[in-house]
């Protein structure tokens, strides 16, 4: 028995072209049926000419081998917009592929065959027609020669920010694969031009696979409709945001489309100069430690392989790493810090934790009288919401939670070096030091030269200004003894004054 043919929809999105449309559909190689299930799909985006009638007209045409949809936007919804209709249509009735077409004829609908077959083949997600993949040919088309330019220059710029090697961004001949489409908030983009920019941008953070095929250009006398600078400023702008989404520094829903591997939303910080690094230093060799909120088990792990502790992990669930340390309690800290029998230990860390939770000054009470029953020194980490960007950030009116960083959207609450200190004080403890530790760059730079010498720089910067330059905050500090405790040691200690007054007297 035959398998079916995968279902692909050519979508021609239409603005005054009643002129052009119909040469459009006429072009459509009808050897495309030999492959595909094919259904053309217009949508006039509320063009004020005939080209609503001319599109019906040709769908009603016998000789049109084509079934032949024609939809009409009651209000305009710009080309972006017009898009997003048109892809959630390809979604909602089950195809396979989508092309997406334009009305006035600048793409060669000879080359849908061409830019169809990686898609069906399964090599890809994504296919776009590049004009520049082929040297000059785009000039010989006759584009003229400012957007030769502008596309080079925005494409440039736009590789380099985006870590692509694309010939174009700029090209609107496209053909997606709709299940990456499901994958892709695409709805929440620009309904104007740079909604191409925008769907890029989703699917190279998305992960998917593109490709691009030369086709030939053609510039006709069709009106151009795109604001070059402003259009130019739009993508880049895009482009930016899009950057400092990936060093969490900004967040939009747009952009929130990254697959989430297991194990890596905190990932290990131990290679180089971070929290986690500081902390091996300063916990001594066979020393006895509970790291609560231990996550993956990333510092735990090295503490007791590298260092010879003795580990206790707690956290809500296991992390890969924990499998190594001696004991393992699984508790949610926002349910309290779980009772431990046998509870000596040397150093209590919360590394990373206290921001996480809802009621953190109830988890810091609990935490000093644990440490002060255990006799352990406390190791805590956060982050420095009164870092310099945090606070130019908020100066230009904005305050960008993202998935990981300091405004991490699983925050609850916030800390400055001083509100950090004066939380731990409240709650008991006598903090014995605090250092601000560097900005995390080898997440973003690898491990470069330019990483290196920009850490160097925030090091110094730290070292001068710990509450404006340090991304995280450090705290060492020993729980201060309760009052039942001290009471109880002023009743010891009165009965042997007792004593010896006594002795003393007799």
């Amino acid at each position: 028995m035959n398998e079916p043919k995968p279902r692909l929809l050519i979508f021609i999105v239409a603005y005054f072209a009643e002129r052009t449309i119909e040469k459009v559909v006429r072009r459509i190689p009808v050897t495309l049926l030999d492959t595909y299930d094919v259904e053309i799909l217009i949508i006039d985006d509320s063009s004020q000419d005939e080209t609503f009638a001319k599109g019906v007209g040709v769908a009603e045409r016998a000789d049109i081998p084509f079934k032949l949809t024609v939809l009409y936007n009651p209000a305009n919804q710009g080309y972006g917009g017009n898009q997003k209709i048109g892809y959630h249509y390809a979604i909602e009735n089950g195809f396979d592929f989508v092309a997406l077409l334009h009305g006035d004829g600048q793409y060669a609908p000879e080359m849908l065959s061409t830019l169809t077959e990686p898609l069906r083949k399964g090599e890809v997600d994504a296919v776009f027609g590049s004009r520049m993949l082929v040297p000059k040919n785009a000039l010989k088309g006759g584009m003229p020669l400012y957007k030769y330019f502008g596309n080079r220059i925005l494409t440039s710029v736009q590789n380099r920010l985006l870590g692509t090697t694309l010939s174009e961004f700029h090209s609107g001949y496209r053909v997606y694969a709709v299940s990456a489409l499901k994958d892709l908030p695409f709805d929440r983009n620009s309904n104007v031009f740079h909604f191409d920019t925008e769907i890029i941008i989703q699917l190279v953070i998305a992960g998917k696979r593109i490709k691009e095929i030369p086709i030939p250009t053609y510039y006709g006398d069709e009106i151009c409709r795109v604001e070059g600078l402003k259009y130019a400023s739009n993508v880049i702008k895009a482009s930016l945001q899009a950057w400092f989404q990936r060093i969490n520094l900004f967040y939009d829903r747009r952009f929130d489309c990254a697959p989430l591997e297991a194990g890596q939303r905190y990932p290990s910080k131990l290679n180089f100069e971070s929290t986690h690094s500081r902390v091996i230093e300063l916990v001594p060799n066979g020393a006895k430690v509970l790291d609560l909120g231990s996550g993956m088990g990333a510092v735990g792990a090295v503490l007791k392989g590298k260092k010879g502790c003795v580990v206790t992990g707690c956290d809500v669930e296991r992390g890969a790493l924990t499998a190594a340390f001696d004991r393992f309690f699984l508790a949610d800290l926002n349910q309290g810090i779980p009772r431990m029998t046998g509870e000596h230990f040397d150093y209590i860390l919360a590394l990373d934790v206290i921001e996480h939770l809802v009621a953190p000054e109830d988890f810091l009470d609990q935490l000093r009288a644990l440490a002060a029953r255990a006799g352990a020194q406390v190791i805590l980490t956060t982050a420095n919401i009164g870092f310099i960007l945090m606070r130019i950030s908020l100066v230009l009116g904005r305050f960008e939670y993202g998935k990981r960083g300091i405004l991490d959207l699983t925050h609850k609450r916030l800390f400055t070096f001083k509100t950090m200190r004066r939380a731990m004080r409240a709650a008991g403890f006598e903090v014995q030091r605090s250092e601000g530790v560097v900005v995390p760059i080898p997440f973003v730079f690898g491990d470069s030269a330019l990483s290196k010498i920009m850490l160097k720089i925030n090091r110094t910067l730290v070292h001068l200004r710990p509450a404006l330059f340090g991304f995280q905050i450090l705290i060492i500090a020993k729980a201060r003894p309760d009052l039942a405790t001290l009471l109880a040691a002023a009743k010891t200690s009165a009965d042997k004054k007792l004593i010896e007054v006594r002795s003393q007297t007799a």
